[in-house]
């Protein structure tokens, strides 16, 4: 709602200025026309500027409190070869051939100041990747690796901005990576959850609670 009245407030005095630089234009007054219209440019910039950021934004989930993100549900395939589904809060399902004996989820976390939280800007996440991983060391290195973007590429991405200009956005806290893996197995589901310290994941049924149970 914040960034849709910024957006609005542009856009609407962008239109006023440009109309008064025609005003004044008509009247003669070049100084004063151009002047005004250089300003309703830059206003029209922001608007879009703004419009962008939004549009990342929103790729980002909104986080008061601990809440699922994704389930995930197994299936083997070969040796050290699994399907893994990732079913979204939603319904959407997306399924990824992994490789080695661990599962790996990552996300980025976004945490306001509170007096950002007044202003309706919530802690927010956003799923990056998922990927697969091995218990040794040794098959690590030398064994194939498979990972998968969770979010298609964005124009503008509002985590490289903020990492770059932290230094003059106070209402940022903290920005983080947060990552949680278990192992994979055969007919195994587990849930994936954000909290305020990062994400969390449990196993939802017994292959996964006996696949943790012998995890070593």
């Amino acid at each position: 709602m914040t960034l849709n009245a910024l957006i609005i407030a542009f856009g609407l005095l962008g239109v006023l200025l440009l109309l008064t630089a025609l005003g004044r234009l008509r009247r003669g007054r070049l100084f004063g026309g151009l002047l005004s219209g250089a300003t309703s440019l830059a206003l029209f910039a922001l608007a879009a500027a703004t419009l962008l950021l939004g549009a990342d934004f929103l790729t980002y989930q909104r986080l008061s409190t601990e809440q699922p993100a994704a389930e995930l549900e197994f299936s083997r395939t070969g040796d050290h070869q699994f399907n893994g589904v990732v079913v979204y809060p939603a319904g959407e399902r997306a399924t990824f051939a992994l490789r080695g004996d661990e599962w790996q989820i990552d996300a980025r976390i976004l945490k306001w100041r509170p007096f950002a939280n007044l202003l309706g800007f919530d802690t927010a996440y956003r799923l990056e990747r998922i990927s697969g991983r091995y218990a040794r060391i040794e098959d690590e290195r030398a064994q194939p690796r498979t990972v998968y973007s969770l979010n298609p590429p964005s124009r503008v991405d509002l985590w490289e901005l903020l990492h770059r200009y932290h230094t003059w956005l106070p209402w940022v806290d903290a920005l983080y990576g947060s990552a949680a893996y278990l192992p994979m197995a055969d007919g195994a589901r587990y849930e994936i959850k954000v909290s305020q310290s990062g994400l969390l994941a449990r196993p939802l049924n017994q292959a996964a609670r006996e696949a943790v149970g012998a995890w070593h």
